[in-house]
């Protein structure tokens, strides 16, 4: 199993550990660009779709944002395997 498919894993199965970094890895790893808005938020963007803000919160961001990244990356086909 790859450094991604672990860490799009740990995303799946426990949204309230997890960091910043981790979901800037998986949106980065899947072709999103990067925004930087200001200090406390980031915008990623991919073609065709809405962006998506994520705060960076420290130590972990909110369930909410989680489940919303989620969510949009369901919407667009990347999780096929279920």
């Amino acid at each position: 199993m790859s450094k991604f498919e672990k860490a799009l894993l740990r995303l799946r199965q426990n949204p309230k550990h997890v960091r910043y970094e981790e979901i800037e890895f998986i949106l980065l790893h899947l072709g999103f660009e990067k925004r930087q808005v200001s200090t406390n938020h980031a915008i990623f963007r991919i073609k065709n779709q809405m962006p998506i803000s994520i705060p960076k919160r420290k130590p972990f961001i909110k369930p909410t944002y989680v489940k919303i990244v989620l969510h949009r990356l369901e919407k667009m086909g990347f999780f096929d395997d279920e």
